[in-house]
């Protein structure tokens, strides 16, 4: 009972979101690993690049996102680092730094129907600052992460549908 309370009172800091694309699993995952691409598709991160000595997804590759805040600001770059790579299955990455992560993105990948269906996903760390954080606000945010993710997701099916990946 109290465990049950306590997810209650705290649920866990993540959120997802679905779409299915008439896209094969292989041109799905060339674009959702692309992390050069996510400017054309996320409403908050408007450019990413790989980090000198990564050229492509693969676990431990670094790159670094260029985000505006909620689409309008503030602006800043976040480091991030490869945690999951499995071809045409799933693409996972953290945001921060090597000491100190903040938060995990990712794509999963599931032939489904002639097509793809593609969750992207992010999950908070569970520290104590970012449970407090995710209390107070987290419902906001999570709002903001969801119609986010939808919006990418949006956006890469009609670039994979239009055959232009």
């Amino acid at each position: 009972m109290i465990k049950r309370t306590v997810t209650t009172l705290f649920p866990p800091p993540t959120g997802e979101v679905s779409v299915w694309m008439d896209a094969t699993p292989a041109a799905t995952w060339d674009l959702v690993s692309d992390v050069t691409r996510i400017g054309e598709f996320s409403p908050e991160t408007f450019e990413a690049r790989w980090r000198r000595g990564y050229d492509g997804p693969e676990v431990g590759a670094k790159f670094k996102g260029h985000v505006r805040r909620n689409g309008v600001g503030p602006t800043y770059w976040s480091a991030c680092t490869v945690t999951a790579c499995e071809p045409e299955r799933l693409f996972e990455f953290s945001v921060g730094t090597d000491g100190t992560q903040v938060n995990n993105w990712g794509y999963r990948l599931e032939p489904k129907d002639g097509g793809t269906l593609v969750t992207e996903y992010f999950r908070l760390e569970t520290s104590l600052p970012m449970r407090a954080y995710w209390t107070a606000l987290g419902f906001l945010r999570k709002r903001t992460n969801e119609n986010g993710m939808r919006t990418t997701l949006e956006r890469m099916k009609a670039v994979l549908e239009e055959g232009q990946a």
